[in-house]
């Protein structure tokens, strides 16, 4: 029963994603924001409700080690099995702004990240809005540096003729499927954690939950590589990465702080985050520049298996 509360937790989690992604932006059209601008804040906010929702519930239910783990684990599941299964499909080509700002600034999240957990075992109202803060400052930037002509491929301009009900429906769908679906999701992935001795929160958070939330990613990478259009960029899902810990992460201590309660998250499990994210510099540029190959995608993919036997082996 506690499965079929998660899968049906998952099901939600994706249709509550795609009808809140799809009103934010009919309703960005109707208040004439530029596609570029909707492309880099409205869409990047909607994908990430998902994880917002679930942490947001976890940690408000007494669960904080599933609120940090989705959220490292996801990070892990972007890199280790959506860029490595997508580069397996099609080569990925990485463009300049990749290691000049998207990488960086992802690395400064992270340790930032690392740090207010390790410095007090707790991630407080504080340092959630200044995680906050410094998405924001990311983002100014971010709009400020870009071309006035780069509309972004995510941006689907059929919404800009969408009525105010239907709107108003997706909202709502978006929002009841995202509420119901977090709580299934937690409610069930605690209840496995429970019925599969030795098997704690955190275990569960950065692996099923983690994969979970990746899923709607993993999806749409495959099928745009699979039909030889332009795949998912490494800096989508470096963005992706920025947004969970920024904004998930970020938001849900400014309502709750999170404590530490599992040892294994400061051990273990976001040295595997810091490391998949580092790795991408010699992966990037050996022995090709610039390229993600079919091979280096196996390897990501053959080290997120490495790290998902540990995780359960708890070694």
């Amino acid at each position: 029963m506690s499965l079929l509360w998660v899968i049906l937790g998952f099901i939600l989690l994706v249709v509550g994603g795609e009808f809140l992604v799809r009103a934010s932006v009919a309703l960005s059209f109707k208040f004439n924001i530029s596609k570029m601008v909707i492309g880099m804040t409205v869409v990047s906010f909607a994908t990430s409700a998902p994880e917002l929702l679930v942490s947001l519930q976890a940690a408000l239910s007494g669960s904080p080690a599933i609120a940090i783990t989705n959220v490292v684990g996801s990070n892990i599941a972007n890199i280790g099995l959506v860029l490595g299964i997508t580069a397996m499909v099609s080569v990925i080509a990485v463009d300049k702004s990749f290691y000049k700002v998207n990488w960086p600034v992802m690395m400064v999240f992270s340790i930032a990240l690392y740090y207010f957990l390790k410095n007090d075992s707790i991630l407080s109202a504080i340092e959630g809005g200044v995680l906050f803060a410094g998405l924001i400052v990311f983002l100014i930037y971010l709009i400020r540096s870009a071309k006035k002509d780069t509309a972004s491929d995510e941006v689907d301009d059929t919404l800009a003729t969408v009525s105010n009900f239907k709107i108003v429906l997706w909202l709502l769908i978006g929002a009841a499927s995202l509420y119901f679906g977090s709580e299934w999701l937690v409610e069930g992935a605690k209840a496995i954690a429970v019925s599969i001795g030795g098997v704690s929160e955190a275990v569960i958070g950065v692996s099923l939950i983690a994969i979970g939330t990746s899923v709607p990613e993993l999806a749409a990478s495959v099928i745009a590589a699979a039909k030889q259009e332009k795949a998912i960029s490494l800096g989508n899902l470096i963005g992706s990465n920025i947004f969970n810990i920024a904004s998930v992460l970020g938001l849900t201590a400014m309502v709750k702080p999170i404590p530490v309660t599992e040892p294994s998250i400061l051990s273990t499990d976001i040295f595997w985050m810091l490391g998949f994210s580092a790795i991408l510099i010699p992966l990037i540029f050996l022995p090709k520049r610039l390229q993600i190959s079919r091979l280096k995608g196996f390897a990501l993919v053959v080290g997120y298996g490495v790290f998902m036997f540990l995780v359960f082996t708890g070694k």
